[in-house]
């Protein structure tokens, strides 16, 4: 159960229902999810972070379905629930299947795992990026 009444689709009106629009044409959805909904009890919360999402997750440099991988990694990491499965969602709407969900799941699992050991050691780096 969320902490926050959720703004209903029926209920939205201004600013909320313009951005509400614009989730649903943006996504090619017929609903509001639910994690927009509760934003929207301070609607420009909701629209800065509308406008964030659309602007990170717009294809570069990396292509909607890497953001969308990295997307899924940080939310297991975060142990987000709702972020898991609209992540997992929108992957499989992109063409991944389970085996490769399956994979990135063993990726964050080596990672998280290594990343803490070389905490813990407090490893110093020997490889570093060259500068451009």
């Amino acid at each position: 159960m969320g902490l926050l009444r959720m703004v209903a689709e029926s209920e939205a009106t201004g600013k909320v229902r313009e951005v509400y629009e614009d989730i649903m044409a943006v996504k090619g959805i017929g609903f509001v999810p639910n994690f927009w909904k509760a934003l929207a009890v301070f609607p420009e919360h909701l629209e800065a972070t509308w406008q964030k999402l659309k602007t990170v997750m717009r294809p570069g440099r990396l292509d909607l379905r890497t953001k969308e991988i990295i997307a899924l990694a940080v939310s297991i990491t975060n142990n987000c629930e709702y972020c898991i499965h609209s992540h997992t969602a929108a992957l499989k709407r992109l063409g991944l299947d389970n085996a490769a969900i399956g994979e990135i799941v063993a990726v964050v699992d080596v990672f998280n795992g290594t990343n803490r050991i070389a905490n813990a050691y407090r490893i110093e780096p020997d490889v570093t990026p060259d500068p451009e």
